[in-house]
């Protein structure tokens, strides 16, 4: 998985594939922290792990969501946001696959330059 840190300081989780979409999700990630990824849409599973950042830091992991997806050459792409809290995987589910509810979208167009300003480390988890 990666690591990579928000302009303002806050630690962004993303998972590379299914099973570290799992454990970013449902390992890593506090009840209170935010989920994104995005809409209807195979991707990277974003974690905020943090309950207090601002627009920026939000902004940027809606960016690493669409970065680090099937919509990566697309713009105004769709990606929601929820707490962890809110997101499930249904019993019997393939490894990544989740059900979420209570989520907002945001649009983005995926940025290569914003991506590869922030600060990122690959985790082995």
């Amino acid at each position: 998985m990666h690591q990579f840190t928000s302009s303002e300081g806050i630690d962004i989780l993303v998972g590379k594939n299914n099973l570290q979409n799992e454990y970013v999700t449902n390992r890593l990630a506090s009840a209170n922290d935010t989920w994104l990824h995005t809409k209807d849409i195979p991707g990277s599973h974003v974690v905020i792990r943090s309950t207090d950042f601002g627009e920026a830091t939000l902004e940027e992991a809606a960016q690493l969501a669409a970065y680090f997806s099937q919509a990566k050459e697309s713009s105004s792409v769709p990606v929601d946001y929820t707490y962890i809290r809110h997101v499930r995987k249904p019993s019997g589910a393939k490894p990544g696959f989740v059900i979420y509810d209570h989520q907002k979208t945001l649009f983005v167009t995926p940025n290569d330059d914003l991506i590869k300003s922030l600060p990122s480390t690959i985790k082995n988890g």
